[in-house]
């Protein structure tokens, strides 16, 4: 009863609350940037929406995770990028333009690259446990917690500025809050599982999060991309959604959100660590010549 509380409404409610505050953050010259900033955009979204995933794919094979929490690493690979990756790039002294840009199309594409990639590791891991994966509706979940929240939250913002301009350093509060109880509640709900396979889980993960962050930044600097670009495109990697990758994989099968909650238990710790380091390496680095413009405030 406990667990279907958990999967059906508070984890799936607290995801939708924390994707409107993404929402109420955003403006629709966000989206419109990539029009603007299309190299630093596109190989940004590269490594989101394939690099990522395949990353994962590659990691779980080589720990050699059971199937279920193998698809749920690769579920938490092809999440979009989150608020925190925002906020850390921030701190790095990054591109905060380009980080708010590539989760604000992270977020709408997950409509298209979660399930894909989540009915792809089904079949290639052989996760016959979670049953049949229907597509239309992990879309539909996705468009329900994603799409609906992020619209409504700019929605707000687009009517009454403002007050949202007032109220917003309340809701990320809230919001970063609400991240961290779902991360807990995930680890709680599923103590035995999570210690039954934390070893496991706890080393495939650490080597996604290295591994995306270190070959994004790399791709990033080969194509001729500044050091701020590179840091937002490495903490977008590095910083997923989990919440999205938790809510989504509990909702088919609980040891599908393990991997989420188990990467969320330290990605602050090396995303914080890069972040603290380019700081000092990106001071008194030059706006890159691409027209990627400061985000608005809320």
């Amino acid at each position: 009863m406990e667990n279907a509380l958990l999967t059906d409404l508070l984890l799936p409610g607290a995801l939708a609350l924390i994707m409107t505050s993404l929402g109420l953050a955003l403006t629709p010259a966000d989206f419109r940037r990539v029009l603007t900033a299309p190299r630093g955009v596109a190989i940004g979204m590269l490594n989101l929406a394939l690099i990522s995933p395949l990353l994962a794919f590659t990691m779980a094979t080589v720990f050699d995770l059971p199937p279920e929490l193998a698809v749920g690493l690769v579920l938490l690979g092809a999440s979009p990028g989150g608020t925190t990756a925002n906020m850390l790039t921030h701190l790095a002294r990054g591109d905060t333009a380009l980080s708010v840009t590539m989760t604000a199309i992270s977020s709408v594409c997950s409509v298209m690259t979660v399930p894909l990639f989540l009915a792809l590791s089904t079949a290639h891991f052989g996760a016959d446990d979670i049953g049949d994966v229907s597509m239309l509706g992990v879309v539909a979940k996705v468009f329900a917690i994603t799409i609906v929240p992020v619209s409504f939250g700019m929605w707000l913002r687009g009517r009454w500025p403002d007050r949202v301009a007032i109220a917003y350093p309340r809701v990320q509060a809230i919001s970063l809050s609400l991240f961290l109880l779902v991360v807990v509640g995930a680890i709680a709900s599923e103590y035995e599982v999570v210690v039954d396979n934390i070893e496991a889980v706890a080393g495939a993960a650490l080597a996604l999060n290295v591994a995306a962050m270190t070959v994004s930044f790399t791709m990033s600097r080969v194509a001729r991309l500044d050091s701020r670009q590179s840091t937002a495109i490495a903490l977008e990697l590095g910083v997923h959604n989990s919440t999205l990758a938790i809510a989504v994989g509990a909702s088919l099968a609980h040891e599908l959100s393990v991997p989420a909650a188990v990467y969320s238990t330290f990605m602050f710790i090396t995303g914080g660590t890069f972040a603290w380091a380019m700081s000092r390496r990106n001071t008194g680095v030059p706006v890159a010549t691409e027209p990627t413009a400061e985000p608005a405030q809320p």
